[in-house]
């Protein structure tokens, strides 16, 4: 099958309004694309980078289409079973310095949840590289018809009752040196539930350093290790070909079932951008991923995916 989607653009001076199909890339709303067709959500969006060092955004979307569907259905989360039509948010991101940014942004999905983020990117020379570091922190808490615990608007998780309560704090440094790259994060989740983001079940991207191949790693009480390897062969003569090896591993699960509370997963994945010929800006990749867990209701999986894609612009 194939869909196509409209989106209308209006600009002043650096105030930019989208209306229509979009792909948002925010702390409170990213669209996924690990699929043939990506998601799409409908709505409206406002992007303003008229004050020096701030990026201001503001929108609302009512529906989403996901990456198997040629069609937009209403919003949900992960254990809901009732859809809304409103997904408001707000917030941005300031350029302190050169080599640091802070972000905060607010969140709403009708008679789901409340949801705050804070953000903070720094990097720094240290040495003969350079050191990234990511800290990101949620919080989010039941709103309308989940507060009052109505049917139908439950949040999965584990003697949650079905409210949101979940606390999400996470770090990741990376060190990067000719070509080589080394990171290694940690995630702490707190509160009765997962962590709550827009789901419809259709394949979903949570904005968590977990977020993964297969797994997201974003169960209620869950800690999460990871460690990242990434070398870019540019600096060995090969522009345009990148290699990436992830290990995440997931303790202390809120469980019912003793010992079934741990998971992890590994990733595999190389890409490839065509640098000249016919076909020039051609993306190539291959990926690999495992999921092992023990938590009741996931299986274990094995999956790989190999994915040719080009973009072009047509106006």
């Amino acid at each position: 099958f194939s869909r196509i989607d409209f989106t209308g653009k209006a600009r002043v001076s650096q105030t930019e309004l989208r209306i229509g199909a979009l792909q948002p890339k925010l702390p409170v709303l990213t669209f996924n694309d690990g699929r043939l067709l990506p998601q799409t959500f409908r709505g409206g969006q406002l992007t303003s980078k008229d004050i020096s060092g701030l990026t201001l955004h503001l929108g609302q979307i009512d529906k989403a289409k996901g990456r198997n569907s040629t069609d937009y259905q209403e919003l949900t989360i992960a254990g809901g079973t009732r859809r809304v039509d409103q997904f408001r948010f707000a917030g941005g991101d300031y350029r302190l310095t050169d080599n640091l940014v802070t972000s905060y942004y607010f969140a709403e999905l009708e008679d789901y949840y409340r949801q705050h983020f804070l953000g903070l990117v720094h990097n720094v020379s240290l040495g003969k590289g350079k050191l990234a570091t990511d800290l990101r922190a949620f919080d989010s808490n039941a709103h309308g018809a989940n507060d009052d615990r109505e049917a139908g608007y439950g949040a999965a998780g584990f003697q949650n009752n079905g409210e949101v309560d979940n606390r999400a704090l996470s770090a990741l440094f990376t060190y990067s040196l000719s070509g080589h790259s080394l990171g290694l994060g940690y995630q702490h989740l707190s509160g009765n539930s997962n962590f709550p983001f827009i789901n419809n079940g259709d394949g979903a991207t949570a904005y968590l350093i977990t977020d993964s191949q297969i797994g997201k790693f974003q169960r209620a009480g869950e800690k999460t290790w990871l460690a990242r390897y990434a070398y870019d062969f540019a600096n060995a003569g090969v522009p345009g070909l990148k290699a990436t090896a992830t290990y995440l591993r997931g303790d202390d699960v809120d469980t019912a079932v003793r010992g079934a509370d741990s998971e992890w997963e590994r990733d595999l994945r190389v890409d490839y951008r065509v640098q000249d010929g016919w076909f020039k800006g051609v993306d190539l990749s291959l990926r690999h991923a495992s999921l092992r867990s023990d938590v009741v209701g996931q299986r274990d999986q094995d999956e790989l995916r190999a994915i040719a894609s080009y973009t072009f612009t047509l106006l």
